[in-house]
């Protein structure tokens, strides 16, 4: 992790900042502020449809096949036409049953060109090197296994497909870091768009319900999240949302994060 240097003799001044530019993976050259801006008043299809325009073939999105990824799912089918757009998921090896079948029902439905990523290191590779890293109960462990199993593989399938902005399906309202999030991002180097950005839970419920789409088997367990099966578990009477996750050392597994490791995870 990079330090802060306390000693510049010639800080930038908020006027001097350079602007921040979406990035050449897109034909637009306007700043961050702008596109914000320009997707602040646009509807969550529309921002999809955006980014679909701007970024063409270096545009995927990204699904954990959870609790709410149907919507954004759904959403991609309604403006796609006939561009296939690579949808991205992280098999950790380690989701609950009903993910697996979950996915298998919504690639079927919304005709979905889904692209499967998985560690090189297998999960009984990595226990016999590392242990069962999310049971010790230490941050560090727990993050060097979302480092091997979800973060690195993400990383090599964006490079391999040279994407230049990918959409999830994130909300604010979920953890603290997201909500410090805006509509667009620069993340480990390329654009992250946040479509359902401020969406609830009530928005996500009705959109579903309005569209007829299966939810999670889990939903009606009690899960308004889910991931891995040994970090994942239903909402009680002093755990809600993120906090159920991760044994609540963590609310974030660090694909939503800026960097690969120290303050990315």
């Amino acid at each position: 992790m990079i330090g802060v240097m306390t000693n510049c003799p010639n800080p930038i001044s908020n006027e001097q900042k350079p602007v921040e530019r979406i990035g050449m993976a897109s034909n637009l050259d306007i700043s961050l502020k702008e596109a914000r801006s320009l997707l602040e008043g646009l509807r969550a299809e529309d921002r999809l449809a955006w980014a679909l325009e701007e970024f063409g073939t270096s545009f995927v999105v990204t699904t954990s096949f959870g609790i709410q990824s149907a919507v954004l799912l759904n959403m991609l089918k309604s403006i796609r036409g006939d561009s296939r757009i690579p949808v991205l998921w992280v098999d950790t090896g380690y989701l609950p049953a009903e993910t697996y079948c979950y996915a298998e029902e919504l690639t079927k439905l919304l005709k979905l060109d889904l692209r499967v990523l998985q560690s090189p290191i297998s999960p009984a590779r990595m226990e016999a090197l590392h242990g069962k890293l999310w049971e010790t109960g230490s941050v560090e462990d727990l993050e060097k296994y979302h480092l091997i199993r979800k973060v690195k593989p993400l990383e090599t399938a964006l490079n391999e497909l040279n994407v230049g902005c990918w959409a999830s399906g994130v909300r604010g309202n979920q953890t603290d870091h997201r909500r410090s999030m805006t509509w667009i991002d620069h993340i480990r180097g390329r654009i992250s768009l946040r479509p359902l950005l401020n969406w609830t839970q009530k928005d996500v419920f009705y959109y579903m319900e309005e569209n007829a789409l299966p939810q999670h088997p889990l939903f009606e367990k009690g899960y308004s999240t889910v991931g891995d099966w040994h970090s994942s578990a239903p909402e009680g009477a002093e755990t809600q949302g993120r906090q159920t996750r991760f044994g609540g050392l963590k609310q974030e597994c660090g694909i939503h994060l800026p960097g690969m490791m120290g303050e990315g995870i």
